[in-house]
């Protein structure tokens, strides 16, 4: 497929993947801006670069262990994280590691399986492993040659399946394969179907070959209702039979979204753009505007038009000085058409793609995080996800995935601008820019923006960071969240309170060079079962465990630590639920009296209650807690807080009950 030639007839919507790979070119070309001058007053600030030597700075967390990639994965980057029983799945694009964190201390590599992919996503559910495969250079039997035809059977791209009952034996059992790839995919299990788990796929790729996979062609939905844009895929997976695994619906609920409104760039990165955007045009290249901003154009970019041209004169061989010449004068123009609305056309279409989508089974919604749109979607039925809000945000680069609250009345959008490879988090950067929007869920349906929640610590133009992968921590009572920021490090941050979110606990390195932007950086971190695990880049993985401060009680993180998991894809969002304990008893106490929500007489005798009745066994102790529950019942009608002292008056009695 080819781009037309540049002249009067605009350029086709059919070729969609020019626009598309314009568009990340252009971002992935953009040159940092120079150092800014930031506070040193965060310990953050100003620390030594190195890759394995950076010097480190923490706070409220301590470094449990770090462990360097497996022999063949030191230069490939590590990408998404998922976890069963004692196991931590680490996708890299070379293929994916599995580490034994029975001891957090000590990791074991169990399994080093190298299948190379952009991006090897990762999932599980029971004893099969899905992994995402996007790029063109993937093979369906995980050869390190690469795809070399433009055309291949042997391409895979789309969702990778195995069996991983042999945790150092993986075994594949199916392929499914989609239009565009599978850049990251969302597993959802339906409480009422237990013999299949569906799938969804979001890929943001270029269409691929209809002569490689029948149906994949483009087009708006109004012009062509067969597009293989504008949808995501929902694959059904048999648990007995993988191999049948299958894509039974694509629901389109990109349908009626325009291109929303975007934010232009820093002041800084314009001024370097058009310093390198003149050096380019004296080397000869090729330089459009876009946004207001003068960038350098892709050759991949450049070569189709160039072709089109010397096609479109009846030529062969290279494009002579007169098409360079034709199409230096018409390239804004063609850019302008793919790019902006056209007089009588309407607005711009909106996207066609989600980045990524978090289902949350328990509540019957998922969030999707839509390039340009947060979505809220129903997924009561499986394989038919309806749209039921949209939201845009001008402050907003790219949606890149969400996170709701335990008790679904809040959902979390991260916006990682710049699409990972950008210094976005300079002491001269908006702190809206390249942070999370968080949102509180009204009637079930309705979005409401409360605030904004960016990593407070200016870092260097040598480090990427951006908003990235994060998951909740099941502080009870609280929201808490822990984040990934690419070398901006870790950040734990809590939106119990959704208009003023604070930090209250981070990990961070120096930049892994000292002299360019080099890999490395938090890509993914999650709680897991005590653990806070993280994907770093480059220098393999991390865990670190909460410390007690004057945010987080040791209550709170020993009630936390309760919640145990057998697996969890961060994109699969569980309902935490704390069983009885003393920890959960207190941690609630401890909450109390940071609010003063009792007065403080009053929490010492709870807290003396509560120490006389873990003292007691049998009915002593069932009486004592129900002595203590019924008098709690009657301090929440006067608290300021008089929720929270439900809670803990229900904590109790379960307390009482437990056996």
């Amino acid at each position: 497929m080819s781009v037309s030639p540049p002249r009067p007839a605009r350029v086709p919507f059919t070729a969609p993947w020019a626009r598309l790979s314009l568009a990340l070119a252009l971002s992935a070309a953009a040159v940092p801006a120079a150092a800014q001058g930031t506070s040193q007053t965060d310990p953050r600030v100003g620390l030594r670069a190195g890759m394995y030597d950076a010097a480190e700075a923490a706070w409220n967390l301590r470094v449990v262990s770090k462990s360097r990639p497996a022999p063949g994965f030191e230069r490939s980057t590590n990408s998404d994280l998922a976890f069963s029983r004692n196991y931590a799945i680490q996708g890299n694009y070379n293929g994916w590691q599995i580490w034994d964190i029975s001891n957090p201390a000590q990791p074991s590599l169990a399994t080093a399986f190298v299948c190379p992919a952009s991006q090897s996503d990762v999932s599980v559910h029971g004893n099969l492993l899905f992994i995402s495969g996007e790029g063109l250079s993937g093979r369906l039997d995980c050869g390190t040659q690469g795809v070399r035809d433009t055309v291949s059977t042997e391409r895979l791209r789309g969702l990778r399946i195995f069996d991983i009952s042999d945790i150092r034996n993986p075994r594949n059992v199916g392929n499914v394969q989609t239009c565009r790839g599978s850049h990251t995919h969302t597993v959802l299990a339906d409480p009422r179907d237990r013999e299949n788990v569906y799938v969804y796929i979001s890929g943001s790729s270029q269409l691929r070959s209809p002569n490689e996979l029948p149906g994949c062609v483009g087009g708006a939905p109004g012009e062509n209702p067969n597009s293989a844009l504008f949808r995501i895929e929902v694959i059904k997976v048999p648990l007995a039979h993988p191999e049948r695994a299958a894509i039974v619906s694509s629901p389109r609920i990109f349908n009626d979204l325009t291109a929303p409104a975007r934010h232009g760039e820093a002041p800084e990165d314009v001024a370097r753009a058009a310093a390198t955007a003149a050096a380019a045009r004296a080397r000869g290249e090729y330089t459009v505007t876009i946004q207001g901003m003068e960038r350098v154009a892709p050759g991949q970019f450049i070569q189709p038009l160039l072709d089109s041209i010397v096609k479109q004169r009846g030529g062969t061989g290279p494009a002579t000085a007169a098409d360079s010449a034709a199409l230096r004068r018409d390239l804004q123009g063609i850019v302008n058409r793919m790019f902006a609305e056209e007089e009588g056309e309407g607005p711009r279409p909106g996207p066609t793609q989600c980045h990524d989508i978090t289902v949350y089974p328990g509540i019957g919604l998922a969030g999707g995080a839509c390039e340009g749109y947060g979505m809220l979607l129903d997924i009561r039925d499986p394989a038919n996800p309806v749209r039921i809000a949209a939201v845009a945000d001008s402050n907003f680069s790219y949606w890149h995935s969400a996170t709701f609250n335990n008790d679904g009345t809040k959902v979390l959008f991260s916006d990682e601008w710049g699409g990972g490879g950008q210094a976005k988090c300079r002491a001269t950067d908006r702190p809206e820019w390249g942070a999370n929007a968080i949102f509180t869920i009204e009637n079930g349906r309705d979005m409401r923006f409360r605030s904004y929640y960016k990593l407070p610590a200016p870092q260097t133009a040598l480090e990427n960071c951006v908003a990235h992968n994060g998951s909740l921590i099941p502080i009870p009572g609280r929201d808490v969240m822990v984040q990934a920021w690419y070398q901006g490090g870790i950040s734990v941050f809590d939106w119990t309170d959704a208009a003023r979110p604070f930090e209250i606990a981070y990990h961070d390195r120096g930049p892994s060079d000292s002299t360019r932007m080099g890999p490395g950086g938090s890509w993914s971190v999650y709680w897991y079962n005590g653990a806070i695990v993280s994907s770093e880049i480059s220098r393999g993985l991390d865990i670190f465990e909460l410390q007690p401060s004057q945010f987080l009680s040791r209550n709170e993180i020993d009630a936390a630590n309760t919640v145990k998991l057998e697996q969890l894809n961060p994109q699969g969002q569980p309902k935490f639920v704390w069983p009885p304990s003393f920890a959960l008893a207190r941690a609630y106490v401890d909450q109390l009296e940071r609010s003063s929500g009792l007065a403080a007489g009053r929490i010492t005798a709870v807290r003396q209650a509560l120490t006389t009745a873990e003292r007691a066994s049998g009915a002593g102790r069932r009486t004592a807690l129900n002595t203590l529950a019924t008098s709690l019942d009657g301090d929440a009608g006067r608290s300021s807080d008089g929720a929270k002292v439900r809670m803990l008056a229900g904590a109790v009695r379960d307390l009482a009950r437990a056996r």
